[in-house]
């Protein structure tokens, strides 16, 4: 009898970024075609999870930001091939936008939109988590960036 072997889940950053009633997105392209998403991408090894999403921000959009708080942590299964995410969804405040810098290959821009313009355009979201963490936010979910400890293991002699 064989085992089955399910792929681990894969750990993600995202960021809710608003000014001026509106939110900062990205259009990709994805396997599906061009789709919208909050800045996100996934966790690199010795990463902070907000460091994550403060790097996924400035690659995908070239907007430094100052994240402010967590607004949640997400479970999601895509249904096309099964794999699962655990997504850290951060809200951030833009401190200085660089449009001279390259963004990362598959993104086509990054853009502005309103919460009714990114509602009306669901059909082309990423995944549902890009609605339910506009919503969330809009909500006033907010939870410390300390909310999720880091611990540091002091490495030993010889490492």
């Amino acid at each position: 009898m064989s085992e089955v072997v399910l792929a681990r889940p894969a750990v993600t950053v995202a960021t809710i970024v608003e000014r001026d009633g509106r939110y900062l997105l990205v259009e990709e392209e994805t396997r599906a075609g061009r789709r919208f998403n909050q800045p996100a991408g996934h966790l690199e090894s010795g990463e902070s999870l907000p460091a994550a999403a403060a790097r996924e921000t400035l690659e995908e959009t070239g907007w430094t930001v100052a994240l402010v708080a967590l607004v949640g942590v997400y479970r999601w299964q895509a249904c096309d091939n099964g794999a699962t995410f655990v997504r850290f969804t951060f809200a951030a405040r833009a401190c200085a936008h660089d449009p001279a810098r390259p963004l990362d290959a598959g993104i086509v821009r990054a853009v502005w939109l309103t919460y009714d313009e990114i509602a009306a355009r669901r059909a082309d979201h990423r995944s549902p988590l890009v609605q339910r963490c506009v919503d969330d936010y809009r909500a006033g979910v907010r939870w410390p960036l300390d909310f999720v400890a880091e611990i540091a293991v002091p490495r030993t002699a010889g490492e």
